[in-house]
């Protein structure tokens, strides 16, 4: 088996199906984290689904305990669903998961005076091995992919 075909059976395995070649030969002859990149973004994916799918189970913890318990016992009285508020909670996950993605790729919002931003820290996401060790790679601009990566047959 080929490195490109091992990288390609590893993106089927995650979902990526159809665009699995592509993936692995990004990976393969451009030298990119391709698959932790793919990794990392369907397990945001995963949480923000989360927040749709499992609408009546984390509405029902909600109501008996929580912060948000006044809050989701107002919205089922107006006439809401579990699946009305999971299609909300799902919408506002995406958007700060989008807003996180991009702030590690730019951590830079304008709100202070150029003269601090640039004597504050950044930061990388970096991939390692399956042994855990640093590989040197680093996961850039991980927003760009994040909207083209949602799950299909989720409405939003």
């Amino acid at each position: 088996m080929t490195e490109l075909d091992r990288l390609t059976a590893l993106f089927r395995a995650l979902g990526a199906d159809d665009d699995a070649p592509d993936w692995a030969e990004s990976e393969a002859e451009e030298g990119l984290p391709q698959l932790a990149r793919y990794r990392f973004l369907r397990t945001v994916w995963q949480d923000v689904d989360a927040w749709g799918t499992e609408a009546p189970r984390w509405v029902a913890a909600y109501r008996s305990d929580g912060v948000a318990a006044g809050a989701v016992d107002r919205a089922l009285a107006a006439g809401l669903t579990p699946e009305d508020l999971g299609e909300l909670a799902r919408e506002v996950a995406r958007e700060t998961a989008f807003g996180v993605l991009y702030a590690l790729a730019d951590p830079t919002d304008g709100s202070l005076p150029a003269e601090i931003e640039a004597q504050l820290p950044g930061w990388r996401l970096a991939e390692l091995d399956p042994a855990g060790e640093p590989t040197g790679r680093h996961l850039d601009a991980l927003y760009e992919d994040f909207t083209g990566l949602e799950p299909k047959g989720i409405v939003p």
